[in-house]
């Protein structure tokens, strides 16, 4: 089931240009969208639903049309935008359940959603308090639950790690996996931080000036490349000097070593020379593509 798509989707505004061109589907499960500030995933995810018309070209959500479509697309779909647009006064179960009201359930309904909705998002036990005084993270925590109270299709969030710390980063993110994989719910999420989108994605697309990179599933992006990466407490420059007279390719960068892999027999010949030369082995493991490539890939074909 394709989620979303576009065709040469553009947006220019009076001094720049948001998205240019832009071509891209994207189907069930958790898809990133990821790009630096800037990059045009902000206006994309406006012009899906309908807040922005785009300036040439295309687009669908669900396979509704936001230029015509805008009430039908957000009935069927949860936002939790970047920016803070929470009414401190209210509390999160007021807040939520009018926002339930809004997208078309019944009060009754509204409410029992809001409780089994926010309890989902780890803020149960302070759903009766004051917006107004939470945390940053609690405050994201409500822009979820009213992202997902009406029961979506799919729903989109943008930048929803912003301002949190490790551990409320860690939560949000294991959230996210749950909406996805428990709740059925398909997300399109956006970062600038790729090490998060690799975590929770099965999905990634890749933007930056408004035009695509790359669109591929996450498996692609981060496929074992033919390095290892052997890292020793100290000795590095003797187990370089070993390897290189075994034949490898040995490349030192400091407490560790990338050794390109020429066949199988590479791992035995890496692990026989720590141990005869009585090294400490910290780790010893194979590379992976990034995310991050990507972008150094754009550079250097500039």
């Amino acid at each position: 089931m394709t989620i979303l798509a576009t065709e040469g989707l553009t947006k220019r505004f009076p001094r720049v240009t948001a998205l240019d061109r832009l071509t891209v589907t994207a189907g069930t499960g958790v898809t990133g969208l990821v790009g630096a500030n800037g990059a045009g995933k902000s206006t994309l995810i406006k012009i899906l639903l309908g807040l922005l018309p785009p300036t040439e070209g295309s687009a669908t959500v669900l396979g509704l049309n936001p230029a015509t479509q805008a009430f039908d697309i957000r009935r069927a779909v949860g936002y939790m935008p970047e920016h803070d647009c929470l009414p401190p006064d209210m509390s999160a179960t007021e807040f939520t359940v009018h926002m339930a009201q809004m997208s078309g359930l019944p009060r009754s309904a509204a409410r029992e959603r809001a409780a089994d909705t926010l309890r989902h998002v780890g803020l149960y036990e302070e759903r009766y308090r004051p917006i107004g005084g939470y945390s940053t993270g609690m405050r994201q925590r409500v822009k979820l639950a009213q992202a997902l109270v009406h029961d979506p299709k799919v729903v989109f969030l943008d930048e929803p790690t912003n301002g949190l710390d490790p551990q409320g980063r860690d939560d949000m993110l294991a959230l996210i996996r749950r909406i996805g994989m428990e709740f059925g719910i398909s997300v399109v999420v956006t970062s600038h931080l790729l090490g998060e989108l690799e975590r929770v994605c099965d999905h990634v697309i890749v933007i930056d000036g408004g035009r695509l990179l790359r669109s591929s599933a996450i498996g692609d992006f981060t496929q074992a490349t033919q390095l290892i990466t052997v890292e020793v407490e100290e000795g590095q420059q003797s187990l370089a000097e070993r390897l290189t007279a075994e034949g490898q390719k040995v490349t030192l960068h400091g407490r560790l070593l990338t050794v390109a892999v020429g066949s199988p027999a590479t791992f035995d010949i890496v692990r026989d020379a720590v141990c005869d030369l009585d090294l400490s082995l910290v780790r010893l493991e194979q590379g992976r593509h990034r995310i991050e490539d990507v972008f150094r890939e754009e550079v250097s074909n500039v």
